[in-house]
């Protein structure tokens, strides 16, 4: 082949080539509308702007339980003191009945008692053991607990170096199987009802001794708790 009629036929092919791309686009812009493409850079653009999508945060329970009583129920929670500032507190159908915020929560054996048949309090002391003579006082205060009443029992610090033979037999008398058990600095919480009997199956007392080799807390046991719901019903 001669070298003009070469040459010839490249030029050719090139603009055959030209025209053959410039016709594809063509067609590509003619099929495909404006408004996906311009809509897809908005949407690109404004994502920065976009709400983030959150989960709800969680219902709040009386007396911060991780789910609601049934209806018809008190929710409690009794919690012992641990630590040095670590306050025991007693809540009763959200209300703090015993605690730091309170300011009526002390060293010993702190108590409430709820009217159990209206929910109200009735009355709230703590009695130091392990100074003064406040076993007596105490016995007589837990004594003086009217029929149809709840009693909640936490410990913060000691509970048990003055306690005497007279508040142990009135604690057994209500139902602990702990409070002879009891020794420098245990936790203790303790649950019972005065006049009536509680429903079966609640957790009424639990206890946790001093152990240097075990303590959460430089001489001091880790707090421990009760908490659940009671019936508003007599069984």
């Amino acid at each position: 082949m001669r070298p003009g009629a070469a040459c010839t036929l490249k030029a050719l092919f090139c603009i055959l080539a030209s025209a053959c791309a410039w016709y594809s686009g063509y067609l590509l812009a003619e099929f495909i509308p404006d408004a996906p493409l311009s809509h897809a850079v908005y949407s690109i653009q404004s994502i920065g702007d976009r709400p983030v999508l959150k989960a709800p945060a969680p219902k709040r329970q009386k007396c911060d339980h991780w789910t609601s009583c049934p209806p018809n129920t008190y929710a409690y929670r009794l919690l012992s003191g641990g630590g040095r500032n670590k306050y025991a507190k007693i809540c009763f159908e959200d209300e703090l009945l015993i605690g730091e915020k309170t300011g009526n929560v002390g060293r010993g054996i702190n108590i409430a008692i709820v009217n159990y048949m209206t929910g109200k309090v009735i009355a709230t002391q703590y009695f130091d053991m392990y100074e003064g003579d406040n076993s007596g006082p105490m016995t007589k205060f837990i004594e003086g607990a009217p029929a149809k009443s709840l009693l909640f029992m936490v410990t913060h610090d000691d509970g048990s170096s003055r306690l005497k033979e007279d508040a142990k037999k009135a604690l057994e008398a209500l139902g602990s199987k702990e409070i002879r058990n009891m020794k420098f600095r245990s936790s203790w919480v303790f649950l019972t009802a005065k006049g009536f009997e509680l429903p079966a199956g609640i957790q009424r007392e639990k206890i946790n001794h001093s152990d240097n080799t075990k303590n959460r807390y430089s001489g001091w046991p880790a707090e421990i708790q009760i908490e659940g719901c009671i019936s508003r019903e007599t069984s």
